[in-house]
């Protein structure tokens, strides 16, 4: 199976939904041990996200699959704060790192990708850190749509920064 976006080698039977979000079709991809992937409806204009989705089944009722859908509800809705969601990541030692920190982001907060880099113990790792979380296979539940450019400014997202916005400012106003 070819890598696509931060996804690591997948277990066997791998499964995969879709859902409908205020930020547009979700693709959720789990397996029994967790969630392994969230893309974006734009990913899935990719050849290699499509390789890789031809090679998934279907299956709207999988238990994570479940529990992921109704957690991003949750989220949408306002009443989520925090996931409670088995997570699987199998990027770089440095990437997975990088998620790690970005799961440690408050809802409803931001910090600079120069935060970030600092809270991995080098500040002068930015742009790297920039990089790991622009690989980052669970967008929304590893939060890296909370970091922002060091002017405060929305840079660099996977879904796009209109879909970057929306979700801060969701935050925002159920904070």
């Amino acid at each position: 199976m070819r890598k696509f976006r931060g996804l690591g080698v997948l277990p066997e039977k791998v499964t995969y939904d879709e859902m409908e979000s205020p930020v547009g079709k979700l693709t959720i991809i789990t397996s029994s041990k967790g969630l392994h992937a969230i893309f974006w409806d734009k990913d899935r204009t990719d050849l290699k996200c499509e390789v890789l989705m031809a090679s998934l089944k279907r299956s709207p009722n999988e238990v994570v699959i479940t529990r992921v859908k109704n957690q991003l509800n949750e989220y949408f809705q306002g009443t989520r704060k925090n996931f409670d969601l088995p997570l699987i990541t199998d990027g770089t030692p440095f990437q997975n790192q990088a998620w790690n920190q970005l799961l440690k982001i408050p809802y409803g907060t931001t910090i600079s990708y120069k935060t970030q880099a600092e809270r991995l113990c080098d500040k002068n790792k930015s742009r790297a850190v920039g990089m790991a979380n622009g690989q980052n296979p669970i967008s929304i539940i590893i939060p890296c749509h909370r970091v922002v450019g060091s002017n405060g400014k929305l840079v660099g997202f996977g879904g796009g920064l209109d879909k970057k916005d929306y979700l801060l400012k969701l935050e925002q106003q159920y904070l």
